[in-house]
């Protein structure tokens, strides 16, 4: 019945999305409204994109079901396959379309779609498979309280997805203003950010929820706030070295994935500089996510909600404070201030309702990941070469130079780890059953 229902309004929000796309942009983005190449360029990609809505929210649906059935491999992978599209758009498509932000725009949707086939045959492996429904029947009253439950809780859930939203929308409004592909610079290295976000944070963080959960419901000693600390202790392991290797190689990334066709020299420049502001909030957003997964446990939604309300507006209004001295770069420094205010003002919140309490030996380990990091950045400064360097190479050697640099840099990373006494059985979930 939600299924059918959800279905059904999805269809008519995405038909009225590409008939108002003009409106769209005009509110989204109105600095385009003095170039008219701009703005009829931004309403053909948003006409492309928007039937993606109806995709991606299928693809949580069934997301949802198979984390209920402890299955979180496929649901985990699948935000990878739509930077996958994205890249494969921008290698592809792009030198071969007279429009780049059209050749992206398909490279959206067509990820929408392969999202949604991934999942199906996982799915259907857990015999989930239904048939979508508009109309209750009579004796389907258990249904009909089951679905006014899930939206009684998610009522608050979708305050807090429209919270991130309205950043978004802060952000695209004030770089509509600046110059021309500040909007493309931010979105661009935006997408390279997430991706490590898809693949790590969203995997930790639907991990531990139904972890969370059972300890709640079985009452079982200290086992919640182990279960945290342990997902936060995953969170520094990956997010602090990886935040390190996006900022140092930064141009090289952007370089080897979009710099082709249109896509010009200073673009890179430009994107690389939105990616290092960008990946300095990358910890705190998976922490926020690790933290937020703690008041869900407890179906405690609002909280969360919240304290992303609160970081909004620190958000507006850093963007208002650094979009005039930075320009975009303002504007992503601006997202990860507030994702670190988010992060830390939860954590707060789960220590003073005795949620959590940070486990013995963090001292330890966190001289250890600083130790790593300090000498895997400094191989990359050495060895990651000039901007030059990554222009003049072709399009072939770059993605070969870049592995190179993130496989040396990664095996240091995990060998002074090693060295310095972090073992792998630090850093397996706690039994929840221990108290």
């Amino acid at each position: 019945l939600m299924l059918g229902r959800l279905g059904l309004l999805l269809i008519v929000i995405s038909a009225l999305g590409v008939l108002f796309a003009p409106v769209l942009v005009a509110v989204l983005a109105a600095g385009f409204l003095d170039d008219p190449g701009k703005f009829e360029a931004a309403v053909s990609a948003t006409r492309i994109t928007f039937p993606y809505l109806f995709f991606i929210s299928l693809v949580a649906v069934s997301a949802g079901m198979l984390n209920t059935c402890g299955r979180f491999a496929a649901p985990a992978a699948t935000p990878v396959l739509l930077n996958l599209c994205l890249i494969g758009a921008a290698l592809l498509l792009v030198p071969r379309m007279s429009s780049s932000p059209d050749a992206l725009a398909i490279g959206v949707f067509v990820a929408g779609v392969v999202q949604l086939l991934f999942q199906i045959p996982f799915v259907r492996r857990e015999r989930l498979t239904i048939r979508p429904r508009v109309v209750a029947r009579t004796a389907d009253q258990a249904g009909v309280n089951g679905v006014r439950r899930v939206v009684k809780l998610i009522v608050p859930a979708i305050f807090g997805v429209s919270v991130a939203q309205v950043n978004v929308f802060v952000n695209t409004i004030l770089a509509s203003f600046l110059v021309t592909g500040s909007i493309s610079w931010l979105y661009y290295a935006d997408r390279l950010m997430e991706f490590p976000v898809g693949v790590f944070g969203i995997a930790l963080s639907t991990v531990i929820l139904p972890h969370l959960s059972r300890i709640r419901y079985e009452k079982s000693g200290n086992g919640f706030s182990r279960t945290l600390d342990w997902a936060s202790r995953w969170v520094v392991l990956v997010c602090i070295p990886a935040t390190v290797g996006l900022i140092m190689l930064a141009e090289a990334l952007v370089a080897t994935i979009f710099f082709h066709g249109g896509f010009t020299s200073n673009g890179v420049r430009m994107t690389a500089l939105s990616l290092i502001a960008f990946s300095i909030g990358m910890p705190a957003i998976v922490m926020v996510k690790v933290h937020a997964a703690g008041f869900y446990a407890h179906q405690d939604t609002r909280t969360p909600v919240r304290v992303a309300m609160y970081a909004m507006g620190l958000n507006i209004l850093f963007c208002l404070a650094l979009v005039m001295p930075l320009k975009h770069v303002g504007l992503a420094l601006a997202t990860s201030l507030s994702m670190f205010f988010n992060a830390i003002w939860l954590f707060r919140l789960l220590w003073q309702r005795g949620m959590f309490r940070p486990e013995p030996g963090w001292g330890a380990f966190l001289l250890r990941l600083i130790l790593a990091c300090l000498l895997m950045g400094l191989f990359l400064w050495q060895f990651r070469g000039d901007t030059g360097l990554w222009m003049d190479l072709s399009v072939y050697q770059r993605p070969v130079r870049l592995l190179v640099l993130i496989g040396t840099a990664g095996l240091i990373y995990i060998s002074t780890l090693w060295l310095s006494g972090l073992r792998p059985r630090e850093l397996v979930i706690p039994d929840k059953t221990e108290s």
